[in-house]
């Protein structure tokens, strides 16, 4: 993921940056618990694309 390309996407829900995950080819959003995945190297970002972060991924994130 093009670092320069993360520092100006922002959630389309709740307009708080992105984390990117790399295992999970996705862009995650802790403020609305969603994440966006990449295709081909595209993000996707719709909302009605997004999946919701699990409870575990929530608490987990927010031990770090």
């Amino acid at each position: 993921m093009d670092k320069k390309l993360l520092s100006i996407l922002v959630c389309p829900v709740s307009k708080a940056p992105l984390e990117y995950d790399k295992a999970n080819q996705e862009l995650v959003c802790r403020a609305s618990g969603l994440a966006y995945p990449i295709r081909d190297g595209i993000p996707v970002m719709l909302e009605t694309e997004a999946r919701q972060l699990s409870a575990d991924e929530k608490l987990r994130e927010s031990v770090k």
